[in-house]
């Protein structure tokens, strides 16, 4: 069995010992044919990263781009251009991996060719915390997925229902975790797709826009479990380049949710999207669980209008401008 040759796309803003423990689990795989390619968005780094960053460019171990912008979706189509592997994976700047990750994520592509995309378990690091101390108690509450439901296969609900933490068995999905997903590499060169750069911000729902493109292609996304990693999921760095405390973040939030809807879905399912995005988001309501002043529901009913507008006018201006700038700056470059 010859596996598909791999690289490793892990885009980084703002992160040090995260990112070289990234790297280092990755460094460990035996799998025989990978590469990482690094795209660091950051505009300076500790002195003893930096050093470490440069070592292993040196060695040919890392592929190293420096660039001057902060764009998790613009990191992600740079990288893909600069890759070789007949599979682009993506990983986060913050997770731990265990041996046989790269393999996990291969033999998907080699047993069933209707795959082209292959979605890996999340181990968030609480979450993880808390399944290991159930497991330790015996504590039979501890909540366990064998079958996403139906709902989590409608693109105008399923973000509600997808839990990629939990769930235990391989199955068809709607979406992948941006922090541990994988691409056939004809998905980009034969059918051009490419991530939207105009999702903003922290970039939230840039990978569900992504793979709900994938689903005109004909092909299927996969779910497996066994190609897990711990997410640490650190409250700074990574595509957290403005506080998600801020105007601006929450305002970008709302925006790309609106832009998922207007960019892939019917009028129908839009509706609906739209609906639970206010029902949970704005309200607070189960799965959200946020605070019911009437001042935060107000306060996040001003940005959820916000975003919208914005969203409809990002729409617009695609009529003229297709909103792929960081790509656009790249292609004036010759490398």
């Amino acid at each position: 069995m010859t596996l598909p040759s791999i690289s490793v796309i892990i885009p980084t803003y703002g992160r040090e010992e995260p990112l070289r423990d990234s790297i280092e689990d990755v460094l460990k795989q035996e799998y025989p044919n990978y590469e990482i390619l690094v795209v660091d968005q950051t505009p300076q780094h500790k002195p003893e990263i930096e050093s470490y960053l440069k070592e292993l460019a040196a060695a040919n171990k890392i592929k190293w781009f420096r660039i001057s912008w902060a764009s998790l979706p613009g990191a992600r189509n740079y990288a893909v251009r600069r890759s070789t592997g007949e599979i682009i994976l993506f990983l986060d700047d913050d997770v731990r991996l265990e041996s046989g990750f790269l393999e996990a994520h291969a033999k998907n592509y080699l047993k069933r060719p209707e795959i082209g995309a292959v979605a890996g378990r999340v181990f968030d690091r609480m979450k993880m915390a808390d399944a290991s101390q159930g497991r330790t108690q015996g504590d039979n509450n501890y909540k366990t997925i064998e079958y996403l439901p139906p709902q989590a296969m409608d693109p105008g609900i399923a973000w509600y229902y997808i839990d990629l933490v939990h769930t235990i068995k391989p199955q068809e999905v709607l979406t992948a975790r941006g922090c541990n997903m994988s691409f056939r590499r004809e998905l980009f060169e034969k059918y051009g797709l490419h991530f939207d750069e105009r999702f903003r911000g922290s970039a939230v729902r840039e990978e569900s826009d992504f793979c709900l493109r994938i689903r005109q292609t004909g092909y299927k996304i996969w779910y497996d479990p066994e190609a897990h990693l711990v997410h640490l999921g650190e409250e700074t760095g990574g595509c957290h380049d403005i506080s998600t405390r801020s105007t601006k973040y929450q305002t970008t939030f709302y925006h790309n949710h609106f832009l998922l809807g207007l960019n892939n879905l019917t009028f129908s399912q839009a509706l609906r999207l739209y609906a639970r995005l206010f029902d949970c988001h704005v309200l607070g309501r189960p799965p959200c669980h946020k605070s019911g002043s009437p001042v935060k529901i107000l306060t996040r009913f001003i940005f959820y209008t916000l975003g919208f507008m914005k969203a409809l006018a990002t729409v617009i201006q695609s009529n003229w401008n297709d909103g792929q700038i960081y790509t656009q700056l790249d292609e004036k470059v010759e490398f």
